[in-house]
């Protein structure tokens, strides 16, 4: 209690250190607003009846005829305190006055505090907090300008304009509009004045460059040279026993990925004795790497390790199972949070300090969360995101389109959704599969077979034997699958792998044998004996058709007419991508193709009974994609982790006259920054020009222009390539036009995913002034677009032929 009234005599005296008649009106508004709300409780308090107000529940919670006195005290309080407000507004400014009448105030707010009141009205306490919190804001800003005036500062401060600071006056004017939208702004002395912005914008966080009046003794970290830490070099990992660990237990989710790590641990000691070799023991930095699993924790619901029994969706699990391994694997040093209270004690983010930025390094080179978690981090790191942010890796299931990833952009032109708009560079979301280059492709693995296990499948498989791709019964209510399985049931003996508890689920046809859900060496073995592996359209890219064809089966899926996409599908909406789905496993379709994938119309019962004929007859060997085994994977990743930096600076867009001022490493050009290409179409960066600091590095750029319509993946891939968003920087330029003898009457530079790109028909030609809306999935039917293409490693499309 005297630790209560110590508090609030300096609080008072705080508020009157000098007495301006602004001051006492402020807090005079603020106690009379909080008078009429507590005297209005009061009144709906002591209501008798269940229906005389909404407020009676309440009152049973809070103890019925004593919570009644209680608020009587209060309001009496606080109309003994409005008394004593007044006459304080009248004194005159002698110091002992003021402490005389300010002792009186002191007593009388604790006659009126019996044991427990300020617990009871803590609760309403906080219906009030914002109006508490911005007459606190008001009356730093008085102060901050007072100081300022007695430090030699303005309170007005000039807004620079630096170019390393680009972002400054944005954020500034950002500042401006929103700066009482959280509190924590006033927390770190945000008032409302533009020198409070431009402290808060250098020192807290990063956009702006440090104010010369200020103390430099208070820079953050980010402006203080500090000794970097030694590196050291990560070496390859085979025992898994330490990961194991880590990934704790309590959850059938967390059991399903250890079993799975466990499962695999063999290929994926083999698989790193052969990528040490093939890097021939170079050196690589260890990175301190955060895994925060958002989707496993509590907070988010965690709909998914119930379901694991029960025939749900596992795929996402594979792929972070996978994802723990291989950085365990690579020799990193590697933290797992499966909780929020977790998060946060590896954060080092104090308890309670709600949204509040962090304002000392981060602790982590790299994080690797979900959406889930960047929800979460959003919650417990609070503003300072923005700031780390460029340290993280979204793992994203289905992809995030630039335009959807720009939050301004996305919010003017219709590509707001649920997701995405975390201003990211959009590489910095990894897709389960090859959806889009915009992402970065970080995948899974499958089991590889040896030489022995592959020829006993050849021996053993059954030819007129099929498995159904779907495990839980709500799979097989498609409309009109009870013709296409009547086919298929004519040459086929059907197999199922359909959940249930206590009777077999109605939506299976009689005639299929099911077996249940089965563990994943019993599926294997089932796999190894079938001819054929055949999908009903849903799920959607899951790991199990790799599988299958990894095991010796031929997948079966239905071609879809129109594609599926956020346009027309409910399961696609609200994702943040524009993509159109041409069948149920597009990779599948696009990257494996005849003879272990066939793509059909079931609705066409011809092309059907021709396409299970084919089968029967077509000898398969088991396959799988290179990229999608354990040596792939960690090839990959390591790529990654080692040249992936979007905490540096971006190269800087190269300017229409660089071929007369010289190229980035300072020497003088007299020729064209690119040349055609022998047998080729595409332009290649010019030899004689020293290539900026890139990766992919430019030699493996390739410059081509799309079809009107076409985006720049369809164009790169009907060439041969593959669209890589990282060159865009390189391309974005006069000299890329001219080179492609573009005729162009207006060269404009605007902000619009489908640029740099140019219209035939106009004669206008534009280039791109956003960096995050750089775009290879983007497309207009009135412009053609100059697409960065680039080759890339056989079997591992994620990466260039010099990209390791």
């Amino acid at each position: 209690m005297i630790t209560r009234s110590t508090d609030g005599k300096i609080m008072v005296r705080r508020c009157l250190v000098t007495f301006k008649p602004f001051r006492i009106f402020v807090v005079g508004i603020g106690f009379f607003s909080l008078c009429f709300l507590m005297t209005s409780l009061g009144g709906q308090f002591s209501a008798k009846r269940l229906g005389d107000s909404p407020f009676t529940i309440r009152t049973e919670v809070l103890g019925g005829v004593e919570s009644r006195g209680v608020l009587r005290k209060i309001s009496d309080m606080l109309e003994v305190i409005l008394k004593r407000m007044d006459s304080l507004s009248k004194l005159d400014n002698t110091s002992s006055t003021d402490a005389r009448r300010l002792d009186e105030l002191s007593s009388a707010i604790n006659r009126f505090q019996p044991d427990g009141l300020v617990e009871r009205i803590q609760a309403i306490a906080q219906n009030v907090s914002n109006m508490a919190t911005r007459v606190e804001q008001i009356l730093q800003n008085s102060m901050v300008q007072g100081r300022a005036v007695r430090d030699g500062t303005s309170s007005q401060c000039e807004i620079p304009r630096d170019p390393r600071f680009p972002e400054c006056p944005g954020k500034v004017d950002w500042m401006r509009a929103r700066w009482t939208s959280d509190p924590c702004y006033a927390f770190y002395g945000v008032d409302g004045s533009d020198c409070s912005f431009l402290v808060y914008l250098s020192e807290v966080e990063w956009f702006c460059p440090p104010m010369s009046w200020r103390n430099q003794s208070s820079l953050p970290t980010q402006y203080v040279l500090q000794p970097k830490a030694p590196k050291r070099q990560a070496a390859f990992r085979t025992d898994l026993s330490v990961l194991l660990d880590q990934v704790g237990a309590g959850k059938e989710s967390l059991s399903f990925m250890k079993r799975r790590i466990r499962r695999l641990a063999q290929q994926w000691a083999t698989a790193a004795n052969r990528l040490d070799a093939k890097l021939e023991q170079r050196w690589r930095d260890q990175k301190k790497i955060l895994v925060h699993v958002g989707f496993l924790t509590e907070e988010s619901g965690d709909v998914f390790s119930p379901k694991v029994l029960k025939g749900g969706p596992l795929g996402e699990m594979v792929q972070w199972a996978d994802i723990l391994t291989a950085l365990h694997v690579l020799g990193h040093n590697l933290k797992i949070s499966m909780s929020v209270k977790e998060l946060q004690g590896f954060l080092g983010v104090p308890p309670g300090r709600g949204s509040c930025p962090l304002t000392g390094p981060l602790p982590f080179d790299l994080i690797y969360t979900d959406y889930h978690g960047m929800q979460q981090m959003k919650q417990h790191m609070g503003l300072s995101l923005r700031k780390h942010k460029c340290h993280i890796r979204v793992i994203d299931t289905f992809g995030t389109e630039p335009a959807y990833n720009h939050e301004e952009y996305a919010t003017l032109h219709g590509y707001r959704t649920n997701w995405g708009y975390w201003n990211l560079n959009a590489r910095q979301y990894m897709t389960m599969f090859p959806h889009t280059p915009d992402n970065s492709f970080m995948g899974f693995v499958s089991e590889e077979l040896n030489e022995t296990e592959k020829r006993s499948i050849q021996q053993n498989k059954v030819n007129n034997m099929a498995v159904v791709y779907g495990k839980e019964a709500s799979m097989w209510k498609l409309q009109g699958k009870d013709g296409f399985l009547q086919i298929l049931h004519k040459y086929m003996e059907v197999h199922g792998t359909v959940y249930y508890e206590t009777q077999r689920p109605p939506e299976v046809p009689a005639f299929v044998k099911n077996h249940g859900l089965l563990p994943q060496h019993e599926l294997q073995q089932l796999l190894r004996k079938a001819k054929l592996f055949i999908g009903f359209g849903f799920p959607y890219e899951g790991p199990a058709p790799l599988e299958a064809i990894a095991n010796g089966c031929i997948f079966l899926q239905p071609k879809f007419h129109p594609p599926h996409s956020s346009l027309n599908h409910e399961f696609f909406r609200g994702k943040p991508t524009s993509r159109e789905v041409s069948s149920q496993h597009p990779y599948a379709e696009q990257y494996i193709g005849r003879p272990h994938v066939m793509t059909v119309d079931y609705n066409n019962s011809q092309e059907f009974d021709s396409a299970i004929r084919e089968i029967m007859r077509t000898k398969v060997e088991p396959y799988l994609p290179y990229e999608y085994t354990c040596e792939g994977m960690l090839e990959r990743v390591h790529a990654y982790i080692q040249h992936q930096d979007f905490c540096a600076l971006e190269p800087p867009f190269i300017p229409a006259n660089l071929s007369r001022q010289g190229s980035a490493g300072g020497g003088r050009i007299t020729g064209p920054l690119f040349v055609h290409l022998r047998n080729s179409t595409a332009l290649g960066w010019a030899s004689n020009v020293t290539a900026p600091p890139a990766w992919p590095p430019l030699s493996s750029l390739r410059l081509l222009v799309s079809q009107e319509g076409q985006s720049c993946v369809e164009a790169c891939y009907s060439d041969g390539f593959i669209c890589e968003p990282a060159l865009f920087h390189f391309i974005n330029n006069k000299e890329a036009l001219r080179r492609l003898e573009v005729q162009c009457d207006v060269v404009d530079s605007e902000i619009n995913h489908i640029l740099p790109a140019f219209s035939v028909l106009r004669r206008e030609c534009g280039l791109q002034r956003e960096p995050l809306l750089f775009s290879c999935a983007g497309h207009s039917p009135k412009y053609r677009r100059l697409c960065p293409c680039r080759d890339f490693r056989r079997g591992q499309v994620a990466l260039c032929r010099d990209c390791l």
